[in-house]
């Protein structure tokens, strides 16, 4: 026997009607390329979305296809979200951080038909539309006084005039909520970038868990600062859980150093940010060499990658900002797990509170997850037995785009390529990829435990541990390093500041400074491009 209950399909539609009917008033400021700040409201941000859809519409685009975005954080970027999306086309929201010639692979792989793009990317589109035959549309996220006429690409107009004359006159579609409605590409470590590719139905759940209070907390008392990209598996769901709850959005923009975040974050009150670990330390170096304090910050959630200890410290010792480590993937929506405390930890002492908080957190509703030995067998929840970490859920990929990489499932599980721990209240630990684990004599060494310490010492900006070759051992751990400007520390200095702070056998055997630790285009380390690098490096007792 079936309920009997009304069945509305979940479209990311309904989050904007809902948005615009019950939090019309609610503030979006957005920090423009232009240079100067705009701001609108829920309301307005409704009636431009259904304007992009209707435009969207009169240039012919059907049900299915792709509108590729290169854009900051932003009102235009925004409306994309909701206009394209909700008319039935697919968002597909492109790394700008990447290689031109990985972006017009990406655009062709997608077959994105439309093109839209904020001014400080023109030289890309420039460099690469004539590699792209199956777009049909440029659009500049600009005014039509701000379109280049001498740009050499054909059929470009600018968003305004694009849009200009459009009535808002619309009416959403209804369509099975399972159908796509957004596109992410991997940032493609190994081979070329894969497509995860959202539904209506996984967005929508993804957005009312992560509001939930023992996740990321959303409400209507809110502001919020999504530092993470939109380009970043959709700024982690915070676009579409802020419309659900009416909170105040702050976006930053082209501008995301220090200085810049810090001023955003004190003239809009902002309340709650979120990032990787890279943004925050420009955000902490600014303040600290200015003694700043945050009037109106409470807690920050920080992803993409393990946040040092140093950090945590810093944010809620100093600051009196709450960290919520999170963890997650472009192939789950991005959330899995985020690291609030139970009231067991509460009348714990500072230290054991550290020591849960630097775990990747417990699984919000939505994500289960487990543990496995390289036989597949399940390992317990014990906090000690490391294994490769597989998941399960409404918003975690089944398959990619065009069947790329087959089969990946087993049993319903997918392997996130992560070795972690659970401990017996359900905390996850990250201690490595398993293409970075390190194996010295038939142990396990964390690379992310080693790079933690070495992010402790104060002259140390960055630390990435890789393992090199050893005839007796297997592999040997090391540490690349990057001084913070004006600091100094010698390699002695940095090895004897390993001890005690883990096992003897543990320590790095050498140390190597480097002026810079390749980042990708979402801010993690490319440890892969750094073995490159240290291709002739030889350890020390093997010189």
């Amino acid at each position: 026997m079936l309920g009997l209950m009304q069945h509305q399909p979940l479209l990311i539609s309904s989050l904007i009607e809902f948005a615009e009917r019950h939090h019309g008033e609610g503030e979006i400021v957005s920090r423009r390329v232009e240079g100067d700040i705009h701001r609108y409201t829920y309301k307005e941000l409704g009636l431009r979305s259904r304007k992009l859809a209707q435009a969207l519409s009169a240039q012919g685009l059907a049900q299915g296809e792709r509108v590729a975005t290169l854009a900051w954080n932003g009102y235009r970027h925004l409306e994309l979200y909701y206009g394209v999306s909700g008319s039935g086309c697919i968002l597909h929201t492109l790394n700008p951080r990447l290689h031109p010639e990985q972006i017009a692979w990406i655009i062709n792989h997608a077959s994105d038909a439309v093109m839209c793009f904020d001014m400080s990317f023109l030289p890309i589109i420039k460099a690469i539309h004539t590699q792209c035959p199956t777009v049909k549309l440029y659009v500049a996220l600009c005014d039509a006084d701000k379109l280049p006429a001498d740009s050499g690409i054909p059929n470009l107009v600018s968003y305004e005039a694009w849009m200009g004359g459009r009535t808002g006159v619309y009416t959403w579609p209804a369509f099975d909520e399972n159908l796509a409605s957004s596109m992410c590409y991997t940032s493609g470590t190994t081979g070329n970038p894969k497509a995860a590719l959202y539904s209506h139905r996984s967005t929508v759940l993804h957005a009312l868990a992560g509001s939930l209070p023992d996740a990321l907390n959303m409400s209507a008392r809110e502001s919020v600062l999504p530092v993470v990209p939109m380009f970043h598996v959709n700024a982690w769901g915070l676009p579409y859980a802020a419309a659900m709850t009416g909170a105040k959005l702050v976006f930053p923009g082209p501008a995301m150093d220090g200085k810049s975040v810090y001023e955003l974050i004190e003239s809009e009150k902002v309340s709650f940010a979120a990032g990787v670990p890279t943004v925050w330390q420009m955000l902490l170096g600014h303040m600290q060499a200015n003694t700043l304090r945050f009037s109106t910050l409470k807690r920050t959630v920080i992803g993409g990658s393990a946040c040092p200890p140093a950090m945590i410290t810093a944010f809620n010792d100093i600051y009196g900002v709450e960290v919520l480590h999170a963890w997650g993937m472009t192939e789950m929506s991005p959330l899995g797990t985020v690291c609030t405390l139970k009231n067991k930890h509460l009348a714990m002492s500072p230290e054991e509170k550290m020591k849960v908080r630097l775990k990747q957190g417990r699984g919000i509703f939505g994500v289960d997850m487990k543990i496995v030995n390289g036989m597949g067998d399940e390992l317990p929840w014990d906090g000690n037995s490391a294994g490769d970490l597989l998941v399960k859920g409404h918003w975690i990929l089944s398959e990619y785009f065009q069947g790329e990489g087959g089969g990946l499932l087993a049993d319903g599980w997918f392997p996130t390529g992560d070795v972690a721990t659970i401990d017996a209240d359900g905390y996850m630990q990250i201690t490595d990829r398993s293409k970075d684990v390190i194996k010295s004599g038939g142990e396990w060494i964390s690379s992310i435990d080693i790079e933690n310490i070495a992010m402790a010492h104060p002259a140390v900006a960055m630390a990435a541990c890789i393992g090199m070759k050893h005839p007796k051992w297997d592999e040997r751990p090391i540490v690349a390093v990057l001084k913070k400007p004006g600091m100094e520390v010698t390699r002695e200095d940095l090895l004897a500041f390993y001890e005690g702070k883990t096992a003897k056998w543990q320590i790095p055997d050498d140390v190597v400074f480097v002026d810079a630790i390749p980042l990708g285009g979402t801010g993690k380390m490319q440890k892969s491009k750094l073995r490159a690098e240290l291709a002739d490096y030889v350890l020390p007792d093997l010189r």
